[in-house]
């Protein structure tokens, strides 16, 4: 079996245009209403916003890769790279939280300047900080042995790819860099934007030019074409949404990595951008509701409320998972229970706040809508699950239940 650097015509990929162009023009009409809506929106909304979305590419990228980072610190570390005053001033932020902010930070600000290997060699160490696995950090692979991305434990393992000899990761790479620098907006090539975006991903993944890191990298380079394709900063967060889909994600890059016909994975690729650029777009209104709401009340708040609202603020739009209590209120606030249950009571009474549940299952959600009650909506489902069924009580003994 030949991989598809091994094919005779690499790396000319070859696709059905006829399959992507709707997704094209859709993704052209939606980045176009995204782009009119963020530049309607205040100055200090535009930052939120920004810094939300940024957030959820550096947690989004990790997870699909297996790392957990902490969405507090990766913030705090994003708003430092803005210049903005963290929230939270006295996190442990680690290096991986520090290094993947930097990281879509540098992403977000260099998105119309050409793609260079220095460029890439910066990113790297962002993603890899003090990993013991990576012999070289900060270039590319030296090591003579088979880079394979595998699955499965020692003796079982699944071979799903393996990538060009290290000796031929230097030439690879100055032919991708030229193919992705031509074939920008204004280069000597254009590709339409999910094309050029979507080829750049697989083609630099089968590269897979560093010891560890491929990934993220991979996707910080799909998004720097898509910037590029509108001329603004990368306002979609294109991890969110794999995040959600990591399985065919890996499918579809695995099935994509024996030929040089790339079709199935740019229809999937082009899908997953448009999906992006609507999940965008929920979260400007989401930050436009929810700035609506604290204004509303902000003078109407003690000390407690206000960093209470702003810790719930900070999870985002699906919501404060497992909503707030009296107890999580009380280690947010250092209050007793008595002031917690008045301070959530009043809450719910200016109307920022809305109640589920009644005593030790008593839960308050911001009140922002249906459309960002993502949390609420979970944990209520979770709850009717666990509930015994109910025993008709006109047929008490038989047995039989409602």
């Amino acid at each position: 079996m030949k991989w598809n650097w091994e094919q005779d015509n690499w790396p000319d990929f070859n696709y059905d245009t006829s399959l992507l162009k709707e997704f094209e023009g859709q993704f052209a009409i939606e980045s176009a209403k995204l782009l009119g809506a963020v530049s309607i929106i205040g100055e200090d909304e535009r930052d939120r916003f920004t810094v939300d979305l940024l957030s959820e590419e550096a947690l989004k990228s990790s997870s699909i890769e297996g790392e957990i980072l902490n969405r507090d610190s990766v913030i705090s570390s994003l708003l430092r790279q803005f210049g903005l005053e963290p929230n939270y001033k006295d996190l442990n932020v680690t290096d991986k939280e520090r290094g993947i902010a930097a990281l879509v930070t540098d992403n977000y600000r260099s998105h119309s300047e050409p793609l260079t290997h220095d460029r890439l060699f910066d990113w790297h160490p962002c993603v890899v900080t003090r990993s013991l696995l990576v012999r070289d950090v900060g270039k590319y692979r030296t090591s003579p042995e088979k880079m394979e991305v595998v699955s499965g434990p020692e003796g079982r393992k699944r071979v799903h790819f393996v990538a060009p000899p290290a000796d031929r990761v230097q030439s690879e790479m100055e032919t991708f860099i030229k193919w992705f620098n031509n074939t920008a907006p204004d280069g000597k090539f254009p590709l339409p934007a999910l094309t050029r975006a979507g080829t750049a991903h697989i083609y630099f993944e089968s590269v897979h030019p560093f010891d560890d890191g491929n990934g993220r990298i991979g996707r910080a380079i799909s998004e720097k074409a898509l910037a590029q394709s509108t001329g603004r900063p990368a306002l979609v967060s294109l991890s969110h949404v794999i995040d959600k889909t990591r399985k065919e994600y890996y499918n579809q890059l695995e099935k994509n990595n024996k030929g040089l016909d790339i079709t199935p994975w740019l229809f999937y690729f082009a899908k997953t951008a448009v999906d992006a650029v609507s999940h965008s777009q929920k979260l400007v209104r989401y930050t436009v509701e929810k700035t609506k709401l604290y204004d509303r009340v902000r003078d109407s708040l003690n000390q407690r409320q206000d960093k209470a609202l702003q810790l719930m603020f900070s999870q985002g739009m699906d919501g404060f998972k497992g909503g707030m209590t009296a107890d999580k209120y009380m280690r947010t606030t250092g209050s007793i229970r008595k002031t917690a249950t008045r301070d959530l009571q009043s809450l719910v009474a200016l109307g920022i706040l809305t109640k589920t549940g009644e005593r030790k299952g008593t839960r308050y959600w911001l009140n922002l809508g249906d459309e960002f009650d993502g949390q609420k909506s979970t944990y209520l489902k979770e709850q009717a699950e666990k509930r015994p069924p109910v025993l008709d009580k006109q047929k008490k003994g038989s047995g039989r239940f409602l």
